[in-house]
């Protein structure tokens, strides 16, 4: 049977202080789920490294279990362009069509979307140029 090294430590650091609360729920964890993530198991390092009682050939293979796993990045959190370059031309078209004729359905659904910062097609962009063309002029 392989020797069990984060279980030793964590043994001998739940018997030393059995009222310590990280090491007893990170104990638990580990018996349950069968393993720690990599910050669990530098906590672990730096509590076994302050206690003393662990030899340096067992912090060392911890050390090793360390590197070995992981490294997990949070990617960057991608902010949306607020407006499109192309319904900046149909914005103001909209709005001229929605003055004179505040309760067409089309021009209220393509501001609806223009508000919520959907992207209008250039078939949509059109109609707005078609609607402005035949109600306006």
């Amino acid at each position: 049977m392989p020797l069990d090294i984060v279980l030793q430590i964590l043994e001998t650091l739940k018997a030393d202080k059995p009222d310590h609360v990280f090491i007893v729920s990170l104990h638990q964890q580990y018996c349950n789920l069968g393993g720690l993530s990599k910050k669990q198991l530098e906590g672990l390092h730096a509590k076994a490294k302050q206690s003393g009682l662990i030899a340096d050939t067992q912090l060392a293979t911890l050390e090793a279990i360390i590197k070995k796993k992981p490294t997990r990045f949070r990617s960057e959190k991608i902010e949306k362009a607020p407006s499109f370059e192309k319904d900046a031309e149909a914005k103001p078209l909209l709005l001229e069509l929605l003055e004179k004729y505040p309760q067409h359905k089309m021009a209220l659904f393509l501001q609806n979307k223009v508000n919520s910062n959907q992207p209008l097609t250039d078939t949509e962009i059109g109609e707005v140029k078609r609607l402005h063309k035949l109600l306006i002029k």
